[in-house]
């Protein structure tokens, strides 16, 4: 019997809960799958660890608790739960009741049809303007950069395989990019609309900070994809125009110099003379990242199949 791990991320959601491990226990008590809960209490401070361990008196050992001494983030919390998982498959969704675990067995299903990670796609949003407008922006930028047409990266509902989650490096703000990390790796992703449910109760904590330091994530993520196994390649480039620039500026006002004997410190000349600093010092920096690479551990690769 294929197994599920429900992982639940959470900060400050005693409200919901009742009625979410209430939603997931009737789906998924009647289908064909054996589950398991992961709640990943994000440092809550309104007593939601507190229900969790109530609601766990409920269902059993089903439900698996875990809380942070601090909020963390949403990635730490996705990170731990998706490692402690055991299931076949692990569901990734939100407490705040807007996702609906009715999708479960569907997403599971598409799995099954050769997907490595299913993508859940709010088609109808309950959510405000000031929501709507800003991530369909985001998720149009995000799909041109990262090579993955997607219509909702931020969709916190999506179902892997578990060796697809459980092969993700999740941190920072990278729970925004999974799929394009997977998509990356060479995993194979799909999306399908999910029902959508208004919040219930408290509010969210997505503000204009949290999309800009999405932004600055997504091209933080670009840069590494390119130039973490050979970094100067990106600093040498740069090094070595300036160096070409600044010398051959310097090279004319000395041929100059030569044939006048005269020499007149110019500010070009004194620019030309600060490119070429300036493109040593990259060139330095690009060396030092080369041996700081083929210092640190090798890569672990991921084996898609395997026959023994």
């Amino acid at each position: 019997m294929k197994k599920i791990s429900i992982v639940i991320p959470l900060h400050n959601e005693k409200e919901s809960l009742p009625l979410l491990a209430k939603s997931i226990a009737d789906v998924l008590e009647s289908s064909e799958f054996s589950y398991e809960v992961i709640f990943v209490d994000d440092g809550s401070t309104d007593g939601s660890f507190d229900k969790l361990r109530e609601l766990r008196d409920t269902y059993g050992k089903h439900f698996r608790l875990f809380r942070f001494c601090r909020n963390y983030g949403k990635s730490a919390a996705l990170s731990v739960g998706i490692k402690k998982a055991e299931g076949d498959v692990i569901v990734t969704m939100d407490a705040d009741l807007q996702d609906d675990p009715v999708a479960i067995p569907e997403m599971v299903k598409k799995l099954d049809e050769g997907w490595d990670l299913v993508s859940g796609w709010k088609k109808k949003r309950y959510d405000p303007v000031t929501f709507t407008l800003p991530s369909k922006f985001w998720n149009l930028v995000t799909s041109m950069l990262s090579g993955i047409r997607l219509h909702d990266f931020n969709c916190g509902f999506k179902a892997y395989r578990a060796e697809t989650a459980k092969s993700l490096d999740i941190y920072g703000d990278r729970h925004r990019y999974l799929p394009a990390l997977a998509h990356w790796d060479g995993f194979r992703i799909t999306e399908i609309p999910v029902p959508h449910h208004a919040r219930k109760y408290g509010k969210s904590n997505y503000g204009f900070g949290k999309f800009f330091n999405g932004m600055m994530d997504m091209l933080t993520l670009l840069f590494l994809r390119k130039y973490l196994k050979n970094p100067l390649h990106f600093f040498g480039l740069f090094g070595f125009l300036l160096i070409i620039v600044g010398s051959l500026i310097l090279g004319f006002f000395g041929v100059q110099w030569a044939i006048t004997g005269q020499m007149h410190i110019r500010p070009l000349v004194l620019l030309s003379l600060g490119a070429d600093i300036v493109g040593i010092q990259f060139l330095s920096f690009g060396f030092l990242a080369e041996m700081l690479t083929h210092i640190a551990p090798k890569d672990t690769y991921i084996i898609r199949e395997k026959v023994e």
